[in-house]
């Protein structure tokens, strides 16, 4: 029995990535031997164990041959007699078919390394196209790793390309197709995921409303970049900076670090209406805000989308024009975009709303590093609006619901001073 670590944890510690988990496949064993070495069986279609100390996992060497379609459709076959050689050829990408032995030498026999340092990726055999979800997977590695320099290569591209000609994509699970996605959108430059789908076809089979921006203009005066899909590139390019620049953790990891998937799907989503706009108001997109709502619920019913992100979806798309006017709106105006945004209760929701609507308002040619006062101004106006309480107000007599629409009124009273006053300051007006 010999072990070797393989995966994604060789790529990454020969690319300096940060390594996350640590997988093994073991050549010349049988189930039963791990067992009784004390190891515990998680794999229901193979063999798959957890160390008994380290709990990482330790797969049995096999192959697998195509039997239906689909990314399930396979027979697999696992016995002593399997080499590391035959188990790394059954895997997507050359980068991924690297394994490390005990005594830290390489065994790649599919050209990964040399694929690493040309920064390529490359499959590793025709059986590539017996898995449609690598279609999936390629593109999510190309956005993990376009800031070093990879990109598909031709090849690779071409196999994807007849996989979704094929029809083999419509045999994925939706929830399976999410995952991916959602994987996606949180890499470093998730823009790169969606061209790639679109390069090969997978974006028009797996998300046609998204695909239909591309070629759609849109006034230059308000998008330099004029067309919608590259604007929606941009903003969701933006979106992933934003969030990674934002987060908690220490900034020296910002170049890895995971993105705001929420965030970066409501960008996404956010400009879907303008895809059905007639030609005949083209570059306007009078309405897009609304007309956009259906689709962001048909595309999330048809994912299953988490209700988190479907959420935030349907605020930025129905509300980020208010957002980008936000110091226009009256106070009555104001309260309801602050409700309906969850600035009163949902603290994460809310600023997660602003991130998505700066990252649209900067995803424009020439305006990725203007400022976005509104957010701050949103902020403001929030905290305006929850420091009224009933105990500021006269309720004495009020019932039930007269007590809310006093509430309501004293914030709405509030905000119109609020703006009054924002307005009085920008202008110089000493009052």
């Amino acid at each position: 029995m010999k072990t070797y670590l393989v995966g994604g944890a060789v790529r990454d510690e020969l690319l300096n990535y940060p390594v996350k988990e640590r997988d093994w496949v073991v050549v010349g064993a049988t189930p039963r031997e791990l067992l009784d070495l004390g190891y515990t069986q998680v794999g229901k279609d193979f063999p798959v164990f957890l160390h008994p100390q380290s709990k990482e996992e330790y797969a049995l060497a096999r192959t697998e041959r195509k039997k239906g379609h689909g990314y399930t459709g396979f027979e697999t076959h696992y016995d002593p007699n399997v080499t590391l050689e035959d188990d790394l050829k059954r895997r997507d990408l050359t980068i991924n078919a690297i394994a490390k032995d005990d005594d830290g030498s390489l065994i790649d026999p599919y050209g990964g390394f040399r694929d690493l340092e040309s920064r390529l990726l490359r499959h590793v055999s025709e059986a590539f196209t017996e898995d449609p979800l690598r279609v999936l997977r390629v593109a999510r590695f190309a956005a993990r790793y376009a800031h070093l320099g990879f990109s598909v290569a031709d090849v690779t591209l071409t196999l994807m390309t007849d996989i979704v000609a094929q029809g083999e994509l419509q045999y994925l699970p939706p929830e399976r197709i999410w995952v991916e996605t959602e994987r996606a959108l949180r890499e470093r430059d998730p823009q790169v995921f969606i061209e790639v789908l679109r390069q090969c076809g997978a974006l028009k089979a797996l998300l046609p409303e998204l695909d239909a921006l591309f070629g759609v203009p849109q006034k230059a005066n308000y998008h330099p970049e004029i067309d919608t899909g590259v604007h929606v590139l941009m903003a969701i390019e933006q979106a992933a900076l934003l969030s990674r620049q934002r987060s908690a953790k220490a900034t020296a990891a910002a170049a890895t670090e995971s993105g705001n998937s929420q965030v970066v799907f409501a960008a996404l989503t956010h400009d879907l209406g303008k895809g059905i706009t007639p030609d005949d108001v083209l570059p306007s997109h009078r309405g897009h805000e609304t007309a956009g709502l259906p689709l962001v619920e048909d595309v999330c019913a048809r994912f299953k989308v988490p209700n988190a992100h479907r959420q935030l979806a349907l605020s930025v798309c129905e509300y980020h024009l208010h957002m980008h006017r936000a110091r226009e709106l009256r106070g009555e105006t104001l309260l309801k975009l602050l409700e309906a945004t969850g600035a009163l209760r949902q603290t994460e929701r809310f600023e997660n709303y602003l991130m998505a609507c700066e990252a649209d308002s900067r995803g424009r040619a020439g305006l990725e590093d203007q400022n976005y006062p509104q957010a701050d101004y949103l902020r403001r106006a929030r905290d305006i609006a929850v420091a009224v309480t009933v105990v500021d107000l006269d309720v004495s007599g009020l019932k039930g619901k007269a007590i809310g629409d006093a509430l309501r009124d004293e914030r709405i009273k509030r905000l119109t001073q609020f703006r009054k006053d924002s307005a009085s300051s920008d202008t110089g007006d000493s009052g």
